[in-house]
């Protein structure tokens, strides 16, 4: 775990009416961490992520950034704050070029407003950043291709890319590879990973299905199961439980 919890969550539970999302979850996110979260369906995985990003406010406990109070806060607020987020329905504008597309990214950090898209192309600086994002994601040769004729990778790509664009401390990726064929599944990680590092990302929180990423690349996992935490381990330790891998994966991995 890193030296600092730049992200906390203290005894966050979610309800809707007699349904419990989660139930009495603490975590803590450090700096230089990559964190997968698991689970198999309806554990709260996707809960969890929307109050740790301020979109949906726990029941009980908080959560704070940075050791700000962000409960309800809202994607806006934490992007101008230093937390980004990528969705798992890949949500660039289909009709935008790839490179307007990393552009709006560049603007929301900004604070400009839509209307200064058409302007961003005459200053130096923040074009020449668009362009270095886009290099970094391997995206340079489809600048000006409408993202709706991307791959599907390179559509996921773009929409971390544009979240990239928002030059967060702490990211978090919702299913970053859900859609991609298996053969592109590890390109695509591995160009998240090393783009993250050459930005100065601190932390990547990543809710993810494919286990081989998962083991792959985190430096910790949490598995979540009907809405509470069963393990917060390395890989090695998560490889040894076999009794919380057959809960998260239906089985125990060699």
């Amino acid at each position: 775990m890193g030296d600092v919890a730049l992200l906390r969550a203290d005894r966050v539970s979610v309800t809707y009416g007699a349904f419990t999302a989660l139930s009495d979850v603490s975590l803590s996110f450090g700096a230089g961490e990559f964190i997968s979260i698991v689970g198999p369906n309806g554990a709260g995985k996707s809960t969890l992520v929307n109050v740790l990003t301020g979109l949906v406010r726990p029941t009980e406990g908080e959560v704070r950034f940075k050791d700000a109070d962000i409960a309800g806060r809202g994607p806006v607020w934490l992007t101008r704050c230093g937390m980004a987020r990528s969705f798992q329905l890949v949500s660039i504008f289909p009709d935008l070029s790839v490179w307007e597309s990393i552009a709006v990214g560049v603007i929301a950090r900004t604070g400009r407003g839509r209307r200064w898209l058409a302007n961003v192309r005459r200053d130096p600086m923040l074009a020449s950043e668009v362009e270095a994002i886009a290099a970094l994601f391997r995206l340079s040769s489809r600048l000006n291709e409408r993202c709706r004729t991307l791959s599907q990778g390179d559509k996921k790509l773009l929409d971390v890319a544009s979240a990239f664009a928002m030059r967060p401390e702490v990211i978090l990726l919702d299913e970053p590879t859900s859609g991609v064929s298996t053969a592109d599944k590890h390109a695509v990680m591995k160009v998240m990973v090393d783009a993250a590092r050459l930005m100065g990302i601190s932390s990547i929180i990543q809710v993810e299905h494919d286990m081989d990423l998962v083991f792959g690349y985190s430096d910790r996992i949490v598995a979540l199961h009907q809405g509470r935490v069963v393990a917060d381990t390395t890989p090695a330790g998560l490889r040894g439980d076999a009794e919380v891998l057959a809960k998260v994966v239906g089985k125990a991995r060699p």
